[in-house]
């Protein structure tokens, strides 16, 4: 095997490029080849990032044959499962762009074929890697809140709904619980430690969507724009999850950790930015509240404001993790759980009432 980490690219859409241009910019890795399933454009994506001597391919088995140490899937949703899978099988390691799959069973069955070769299954989570976030779960894990007993997490934009494969169920799996809830609920989840889902009871809609007043593709939508959970975990823990692709509000408010001896206020960035307002990005500000000798106290806690490229450490610790052997820097089967329960909040919302949650072993 090579002294460079080899790596190939699954899909060329706006995603890939930015796993192509983090890979350039890390020594010792050598971007191979990347595979489209759509004609002519794995050749188009190669051309367009000066991957000078980068193959391409419209198939990714014949990217896979190759000797390869890593791939990242940068598929629509819809095809992370296929493509993960093959890409295990074939002996590589994988990063796939979140959410993990379209449903559960996928996540199971891609979980399951990471443990059965042994190779790495990570998802790109890149928010983990603001320091500020770090910061967030250090303090949840710290003891100083006590017991926690409920968490509120979410996140609305004003106005910011995709389109093309992102509002098409049979691509896509999900909307806005989906594609953005799911890092509200990683957030959350990860500072808690994981801890599992028990029920949930949901409720989703499309007003905005469906509106051609508001999007151009509204007879292509089929997917939720809006989705808010009462999630029960283990633990005697109560997550309350709202999300919003579009909607007639600044803000669904801060993301909260309550617990017996203090509390966490923590937002999102006010960048003015229409797509603003959901934990994609970094935080903007971080609050502790706590009583001490009787008086109320609220002690803002600094928010580092220099900047790190997310996305870069995201594919830079996947590539550390191949060169040394590590774990996955975001296991696949830790975001088992999350994909759990987007699957209950669909179920929860199509059929009005609260469901159970159950996680298959894997």
């Amino acid at each position: 095997m090579s002294s460079n980490v080899r790596i190939g690219i699954i899909g060329s859409g706006g995603i890939a490029r930015q796993h192509a241009k983090a890979y350039k910019n890390i020594p010792g890795v050598e971007l191979v080849a990347v595979a489209d399933v759509v004609p002519g454009r794995a050749q188009q994506f190669v051309a367009a990032q000066e991957l000078e001597g980068t193959l391409a391919f419209e198939d990714h088995r014949e990217l896979l044959e190759l000797e390869l140490d890593g791939v990242s899937v940068c598929t629509p949703n819809i095809a992370h499962h296929r493509t993960s899978i093959d890409s295990l099988e074939a002996g590589k390691h994988v990063l796939v762009e979140k959410p993990l799959a379209v449903t559960l069973q996928q996540g199971v069955e891609m979980v399951q074929a990471a443990k059965k070769t042994g190779k790495m299954l990570s998802v790109g989570f890149q928010p983990r890697y603001d320091p500020n976030m770090i910061a967030v779960k250090n303090l949840v894990q710290s003891g100083q809140l006590g017991k926690v007993y409920y968490v509120e997490t979410g996140g609305g934009r004003r106005r910011g709904m995709p389109g093309g494969t992102f509002i098409r169920k049979e691509l896509a799996g999900a909307g806005a619980i989906a594609d953005i809830g799911c890092y509200s609920l990683d957030m959350a989840l990860n500072a808690l430690g994981y801890p599992k889902p028990l029920t949930v009871s949901a409720f989703t809609s499309n007003h905005f969507g469906t509106n051609p007043l508001y999007h151009k593709e509204a007879e292509a939508f089929v997917v939720e724009d809006f989705g808010v959970a009462l999630i029960r975990l283990e633990g005697n823990l109560t997550l309350n999850f709202k999300i919003s692709w579009a909607m007639h509000m600044d803000t669904l408010g801060a993301t909260m950790f309550l617990g017996t001896d203090g509390g966490l206020k923590v937002t999102t960035p006010n960048t003015g930015s229409p797509w603003n307002g959901v934990w994609d990005g970094g935080i903007g500000s971080i609050s502790l509240f706590h009583d001490d000798n009787g008086q109320h106290i609220e002690k803002p806690i600094p928010v580092q404001e220099h900047q790190i490229d997310r996305f870069f450490e995201k594919i830079n610790d996947f590539v550390r993790a191949i060169r040394e052997g590590g774990a996955a820097p975001i296991p696949g089967e830790q975001i088992l759980i999350n994909q759990a329960i987007i699957d209950g909040i669909l179920r929860s919302s199509a059929t009005g009432r609260e469901v159970d949650i159950e996680i298959p072993a894997v």
